[in-house]
């Protein structure tokens, strides 16, 4: 019976990290660097004293598996985007819980290292559960669920086994406690939990992946739509990290030129998300509405299942000193995508009245400032 629940625990834990990993690379989560950073070093730590402590136990091919798996997201996480510095709290966190890892480095007390790796798993999902609190759709996996179900699996191998000592059970109660609990706010956010498994018209995968698909076109990579959308209908938040826009970095080109002008003087950077990867279209079939639950990427006509969703980036922009070469390939290029007052008085009032430009951008008076600099 062991060896069942073993297997169990196995399967689950694989399948959670496959199908997190193919999230990732079709930009349906938004992990947190800091969580999985702090992750990639704690499993590898908490598998070496876990199987110091118990060195006969099954599961700590788990937990070695775990560590491998960890690595490989984090791997993935770095060379997809470009990273920005941690909030205040991350670097706590990682502080708090890298320290752990320190002690022991130095001690080599076996133990007291799992222990400390014990107390610092809740702290290093702190900055996931903030990052799901501020957005559940970040993720929206059905791993999280598949790690529960594996965690439970290895508890009862725990339970079950002979001589099992009390401490053995401190690492995996927390950890299941901590991925439950990410589990629960995913899935209560659909009033019913189940679905934070993903389980929709009889699909098991990520739960936005019917909406979008990520393909490439002359552009490189794109966004198409994976069913129709009304006019109207809202596609899906632009997030990211607000910063000054003299902290723009001055070399962002091409694939790292993700920034969005979202005020006078700032922009909202990066999210890792597949808002990244809209392209710009003089022809757009969607476009952005700022309102008081932040940006959103909105449908200006019906949008049919397999069409390339584009918004216009002169709508955002008030710089007057950038500019791009547009190859978007519509009838009516620009040619030169610019500022906001680069468009005609027509174009801007276009817009205007659907009310997709930023709100600095309403005013006429202010585009003419902006023109006559």
């Amino acid at each position: 019976m062991i060896g069942a629940w073993f297997g169990v625990a196995l399967a689950a834990s694989f399948a959670g990290y496959a199908a997190y990993l193919a999230g990732l690379r079709r930009h349906l989560v938004e992990p947190n660097r800091a969580s999985w950073l702090i992750w990639s070093a704690a499993t590898a730590v908490e598998a070496s004293t876990y199987a110091a402590v118990n060195p006969d136990a099954p599961q700590r091919w788990v937990f070695a598996f775990a560590t491998i798996a960890c690595v490989a997201i984090t791997v993935a996480l770095w060379r997809r985007s470009a990273w920005s510095l941690p909030s205040r709290t991350e670097t706590v966190c990682m502080a708090a819980c890298l320290s752990s890892i320190a002690l022991w480095a130095v001690f080599r007390e076996a133990f007291w290292a799992h222990m400390l790796v014990v107390v610092a798993v809740p702290v290093s999902f702190w900055p996931t559960w903030a990052s799901v609190a501020a957005d559940r759709g970040r993720e929206r996996s059905p791993a999280w669920g598949l790690w529960t179900i594996g965690d439970l699996a290895t508890l009862l191998v725990a339970a079950r086994s002979p001589g099992s000592p009390v401490g053995e059970y401190a690492y995996i109660l927390v950890e299941l406690a901590c991925h439950a609990s990410v589990w629960f706010m995913i899935g209560l956010a659909t009033i019913n939990p189940w679905r934070s498994l993903a389980l929709a018209r009889g699909a098991f995968g990520a739960r936005s992946g019917d909406a979008f698909r990520v393909g490439e076109t002359h552009l490189g990579r794109a966004v198409f739509a994976g069913r129709d959308f009304a006019s109207g209908e809202t596609l899906m938040p632009f997030t990211g990290r607000r910063f000054r826009s003299d902290r723009l970095p001055s070399l962002a080109r091409g694939r790292a030129d993700r920034f969005v002008q979202v005020t006078p003087s700032h922009v909202m950077g990066p999210s890792g998300r597949i808002d990244d990867l809209i392209n710009h279209s003089c022809a757009p079939n969607a476009g952005l509405r700022f309102g008081a639950d932040g940006v959103r990427l909105v449908a200006l006509r019906e949008i049919a299942a397999g069409e390339e969703i584009a918004w216009d980036y002169s709508t955002t922009l008030a710089e007057s000193n950038w500019h791009m070469i547009c190859q978007c390939r519509a009838p009516d290029c620009r040619r030169v995508i610019g500022n906001f007052a680069t468009l005609s008085p027509e174009r801007q009032e276009w817009f205007r009245a659907r009310n997709l430009v930023a709100p600095y951008l309403r005013r006429k008076d202010a585009v003419g400032r902006d023109r006559a600099a």
